[in-house]
């Protein structure tokens, strides 16, 4: 099981707390939680499932996860989660 990424990020005067972890191999899920104030405003799980046959798979796990929290975060940085984005979409 890979240890899991935890970062506040500061964005446009807010606070965001973004989490990737490792589900292990009773559960070979990445999970990905964007949080405002205790709420999750996003999740994005990756099963490897299919990979667990093929041995050490530590180092490609942790790829996943890498990528994973850095397209969550690009995504946060370019106000996909904003409230302003979301009521303009909204109208």
């Amino acid at each position: 099981m890979n240890t899991g990424y935890n970062q506040n990020v500061l964005f446009r005067g807010e606070v965001y707390h973004l989490q990737t972890e490792d589900g292990g191999q009773a559960n070979p899920v990445v999970t990905t939680l964007l949080f405002k104030g205790g709420s999750v405003l996003a999740s994005k799980k990756v099963s490897y499932a299919e990979m667990t046959l093929s041995g050490d798979i530590g180092a490609a796990v942790r790829s996943i996860m890498t990528e994973q929290h850095a397209t969550m975060l690009r995504d946060l940085k370019a106000g996909f989660f904003h409230k302003e984005n979301n009521d303009k979409e909204n109208q």
